[in-house]
């Protein structure tokens, strides 16, 4: 090889070792470079990642993520308290949260998410791990990698629980309004700035005579309806003018009153609907008020009647405020008191009516009244002319709208007159005591006095008839057995008299009698033949009375049954009946009975049917006494030939 080609090649070596050293060092300057770009790209990747997860962390609504079979892999902190799980814990799978009636819907956006690769604004109902349901919203997609195949799903959840409530109750609202609005007692009309009905209600088609349903009057040009509906009023023009003026001046009205044809009364409010300064339309409320404006004018007609029956009637009024003071009088009232109204008002009624005496009274009835108690009470008024008077006052309290008492209202009725009657009765009544008690005393008297002749005469024919026995003919013994006859029917008589004549004088403390076993031991005292059998219907009741005067009512009424039964069987039948305020009770028969015309009679002192010496004529006059006593009453129902039935009554 010749020189030269070896120098040529050392140079070429020369320079490919130079060119190596620079392509080494431009090598490792461009590694230099990639490393530090390397370092800036990790250090910016973590910096984004940060980013990303406190976005995921703070986020306010549920953010999750799931794989493709729906088992979720991350909650941020807002979807566990949401739907109370702890990823990291629990295994979930979507299918467990989804609400049983939403389960199609819930399976169709699933479909959707798989589909289309995402889903928005879905709303259902969700169950937490604690079985709570709850309203969400959400809005999901698919997480592709980077060859673009789906690897998991993503969501933003929301809460909207209380706002689907917030909406149910606003729904539930409007429905009541719309209801209320329809079923409302007045005709509703809401017009827009055009006047053409938006709404209205079965009220004002009821009013107006309006034969259609009130959807069916939506869109309809109010001002051509008012023209047409004028004829329904007295005044068909002055309702249209005043409708013109109404809209021209676009300012609420309040109680315009409609006098129409067929008599009603329409009360019409017009109120106009601006948002800002911009009108939005009228609302019109048309109220029959035919009833009330009637009851107004007759309740002004009875307030007159009352104020002229006030003025005029014979009992005193008086009005008084809480401190006494008189507010009001009547006329009447100025007559017992001797003062005029002007001379009254103001002035404390304690202080210019009473005495001292009587001051406490009144001032013990006025805390009465404060209490909102009524009663009645008497006092010793003083009146202009000094005169003493007794006034009986029936007060009341007097109540404001509020209900608080503000006074008291009080009705007079001078007494005095019959203060001074009763005063007198019980002088007389005094008197009548002891003439009853004299003339009680002068009756056993009479009767000690009567039957000391009869016993006398009784032995000195019981002594003839012994010391002439075998002496004396038929005759004269039958003589001496009517005298002997005649003596005891006038003991009995006496002894009658002195019952009756007893009868109320000493009237015993009433005491509970019963009257069932009262009337059992009657039956085995008296005398009853085997003929006649005696029994109660129902039991007898316990009344308060005198024992041994409803003895003698029962024993009288036996007795004279059993007298009179002239059938072979004889039959005595009691009954009682409860009423609200007395028992009635009727002993039946089936003897002789009495003929109609005497049925008064009976009752009288000294009136027998029946002559017998067993009968004076008293015993029927002692029992209606004794069932007065006892504030009854006592008739008959008889047939002659066919029975008596007495009837009395007792109060309870």
């Amino acid at each position: 090889m010749s020189q030269d080609k070896v120098e040529i090649l050392q140079r070429a070596l020369k320079r490919e070792k130079a060119a190596r050293k620079a392509a080494e060092k431009i090598l490792e300057e461009k590694s230099r470079d990639l490393y530090f770009t390397s370092q800036k790209l990790e250090s910016l990747l973590d910096e984004k990642s940060s980013q990303l997860q406190g976005v995921f962390e703070n986020i306010v609504d549920a953010y999750v993520v799931m794989d493709l079979e729906g088992n979720f892999i991350k909650f941020n902190e807002a979807a566990t308290k949401l739907f109370g799980y702890d990823i990291a814990v629990d295994n979930v799978n979507v299918v467990n949260l989804i609400y049983k009636e939403d389960y199609k819907y819930a399976m169709s956006s699933f479909i959707d998410l798989q589909t289309k690769g995402l889903f928005k604004n879905y709303e259902a109902r969700v169950y937490t791990k604690y079985k709570e349901v709850k309203w969400v919203h959400i809005n999901a997609s698919l997480i592709f990698d980077k060859d673009k195949k789906p690897v998991a799903a993503q969501g933003i959840v929301r809460d909207v629980t209380d706002q689907k409530a917030s909406e149910d109750k606003l729904i539930e609202s409007e429905n009541r309004l719309a209801s209320l609005v329809v079923n409302l007692d007045s005709g509703i009309v809401l017009e827009d700035e055009n006047r053409n009905i938006v709404l209205t209600n079965n009220k004002f088609c009821e009013l107006f005579g309006i034969d259609a349903n009130p959807k069916d009057l939506i869109g309809m040009d109010c001002v051509a309806a008012s023209e047409q509906n004028k004829v329904l009023f007295k005044d068909p023009e002055g309702f249209i003018q005043r409708m013109r003026a109404i809209d021209v001046d676009e300012k609420a009205v309040i109680s315009d009153e409609l006098e129409m044809l067929d008599g009603k009364i329409l009360e019409r409010n017009y109120m106009p609907i601006t948002i800002g300064e911009e009108s939005k339309g009228f609302l019109w409320t048309f109220t029959d008020v035919t009833l009330k404006r009637t009851y107004s004018k007759s309740l002004e007609a009875q307030k007159q009647k009352y104020y002229n029956i006030i003025a005029n009637m014979n009992l005193g009024m008086v009005e008084l405020n809480n401190n006494d003071e008189i507010l009001m009088v009547n006329q009447s009232f100025e007559e017992m008191s001797g003062y005029t109204e002007a001379e009254v008002i103001g002035k404390n009624a304690i202080e210019l009516f009473s005495s001292k005496e009587e001051a406490d009274l009144l001032k013990e009835e006025r805390n009465k009244r404060k209490k909102g108690e009524s009663n009645s009470y008497e006092f010793k008024a003083i009146c202009k002319t000094g005169k003493t008077r007794c006034w009986l006052v029936s007060g009341a309290p007097n109540y404001n709208i509020d209900g608080d008492v503000i006074g008291s209202i009080g009705i007079h009725l001078d007494i005095t007159e019959t203060k001074n009657l009763e005063l007198q009765k019980e002088k007389l009544l005094e008197e009548l005591g002891k003439s009853n008690d004299e003339l009680q005393e002068y009756a056993h008297i009479v009767s000690h006095d009567l039957k000391s002749p009869l016993r006398s005469i009784d032995a000195l024919v019981s002594w003839i008839k012994e010391d002439n026995q075998g002496k004396l003919d038929e005759v004269s013994l039958q003589n001496f057995d009517l005298i002997e006859t005649t003596l005891e029917k006038m003991e009995q008589l006496i002894t009658d008299v002195l019952n009756y004549s007893s009868v109320g004088s000493d009237i015993s403390e009433k005491t509970d009698v019963d009257l069932n076993s009262l009337v059992s031991e009657l039956v085995t005292i008296l005398y009853i033949p085997e003929h006649i059998t005696i029994k109660s219907l129902n039991v007898l009741p316990t009344i308060k009375g005198d024992r041994t005067r409803l003895q003698q009512v029962f024993q009288n009424l036996i007795s004279n049954s059993v007298k009179f039964i002239d059938k072979e069987v004889g039959s005595i039948i009691i009954n009682v009946e409860d009423f609200k305020s007395h028992y009635k009770f009727s002993i039946q028969d089936n003897g002789i009975g009495i003929d109609k015309k005497y049925h008064d009679k009976i009752f009288k002192i000294f009136h027998s049917l029946k002559k017998s010496k067993n009968s004076s004529g008293i015993g029927l006059s002692i029992v209606k006494k004794i069932v007065n006593l006892h504030e009854g009453e006592i008739w008959l129902d008889s047939e002659p030939n066919v029975g008596t039935t007495f009837y009395f009554t007792l109060k309870k």
